[in-house]
């Protein structure tokens, strides 16, 4: 039972890092994104 509660907490740790990351950072890179594609689209 250690083991899987470790590793269940470890699992939660990782998610709520991946969210704070994405939270943080993902909101800029869509609109790039879009924008390259516009330019590349448009003749």
């Amino acid at each position: 039972m250690d083991s899987t509660n470790e590793f269940v907490n470890k699992v939660q740790d990782t998610q709520a890092k991946q969210q704070k990351n994405k939270e943080n950072y993902g909101k800029g890179t869509p609109t790039q994104k879009l924008q390259n594609k516009q330019h590349t689209n448009n003749p």
